[in-house]
């Protein structure tokens, strides 16, 4: 028992390694576990976009507190993860995306998360790749992009140099009382436990449904110079759901290698994460509909990634209802690198007893179990 850690947390993607980081820095003893590398899952798959999204007042609000965390941090660890503040321009295609567009730059502006409103020609100006005839749109020049598996790596080297212990390379099997079984048959004590493991939370936690939805992305070879900002499509995150659970809605990022990186699609009801080349071009299409020189350049690679997602589409961060010293940190869906830090911040308050910077009842593991319902591990 005199290895016993104060914390043990389950999975070193951007989450759980975020998480195993701020509570070592708040002067818990914990030991983070993975049956992988850290940042080789979910984590390796995604874009790494920071970016406030605002399809609600609560996701608005988490994103602009973890935003604000990911700027102290990359002040504080200048050069991890290639950190670029390079903005995003939201890409109207029609008047009706461009009401929108002003309504975001308002709501952006009234959380002073600086956008602005740009016109047609504008947005030319700031992009040449863009097609003509676009709408307008909006800047919103806070956003950036990282590289999140090197942030991910960084923060386990240095939990470790804080006095933290990670544990690589076997899997969690199941939870008991003060600890972990993992695959090998060897336990690990802990007091608490944060689940922090992606698309298999749950396995560990069955009453807790977070389920994977499928992206696809590709990325170019090297063109320097040729984009200067994240492109999204004022469609992300409206488009219509086909009826194989397929959507899409360009997302195309400037890498500091010089390097387009294209996204993006959501796709239910996949069980593996195999190229399915439908889906593929339909987020290829998406992308050269609006750059049209994407047409001409190199594509180097392409792969699929699961995102996990919880029902209702927000993360579940906090205190199991029934399960003592049991915590969780899941179903973030796409924007678990952007809100990370805030994830961990929110998370290390609530189990300290200290007030959380944010409402936490949208992310109340609570919501969505009754108490007769639950297992016990």
């Amino acid at each position: 028992m005199g290895n016993k850690a104060d914390v043990l947390v389950i999975g070193a993607g951007i989450v759980g390694s975020a998480c195993a980081f701020t509570l070592q820095q708040q002067g818990y003893r914990v030991t983070l576990v993975d049956e992988k590398s850290p940042g080789s899952g979910v984590t390796a798959a995604g874009m790494g976009h920071l970016v406030a999204l605002d399809e609600s007042e609560d996701e608005l609000n988490l994103c602009l507190y973890a935003l604000n965390l990911w700027q102290d941090f990359v002040r504080e660890h200048p050069g991890v993860g290639d950190y670029s503040q390079c903005g995003t321009l939201w890409v109207a295609e029609n008047e009706e995306q461009l009401a929108e567009a002003a309504r975001r730059a308002e709501r952006l502006n009234h959380h002073h998360w600086r956008a602005g409103l740009v016109s047609s020609d504008q947005l030319r100006r700031l992009e040449p790749s863009l097609r003509s005839g676009l709408a307008g749109g909006v800047r919103v020049s806070g956003d950036a992009v990282i590289y999140p598996p090197a942030v991910a790596h960084y923060l386990t080297e240095q939990l470790r140099k804080a006095g933290g212990r990670c544990e690589f390379g076997r899997a969690v099997v199941s939870l008991h009382q003060d600890g972990v079984i993992l695959s090998d048959g060897s336990t690990l004590h802990a007091e608490q436990i944060v689940v922090a493991a992606g698309t298999s939370v749950s396995r560990l936690l069955p009453d807790f449904r977070i389920f994977p939805r499928k992206g696809h992305l590709a990325i170019t070879d090297r063109y320097p110079g040729r984009l200067q900002h994240q492109v999204v499509s004022m469609n992300y995150g409206q488009a219509a759901v086909t009826a194989d659970a397929l959507t899409v809605a360009a997302n195309v990022q400037p890498r500091p290698t010089g390097q387009w990186l294209i996204g993006s699609c959501r796709q239910d009801q996949q069980t593996d994460t195999a190229l399915d080349p439908r889906a593929l071009s339909a987020v290829l299409r998406s992308a050269t509909e609006l750059l049209p020189c994407l047409a001409e350049m190199r594509i180097i690679r392409a792969w699929a990634g699961m995102r996990p997602a919880s029902p209702d589409g927000h993360p579940v961060i906090g205190q199991h209802p029934v399960q003592t010293g049991i915590w969780i940190a899941a179903g973030h869906e796409g924007l678990g690198v952007t809100t990370a830090f805030a994830t961990a911040h929110l998370l290390a308050a609530q189990m300290s007893g200290k007030p959380t910077a944010l409402d936490m009842q949208p992310y109340d593991p609570s919501r969505f179990i009754t108490r007769e319902k639950l297992h016990y591990a």
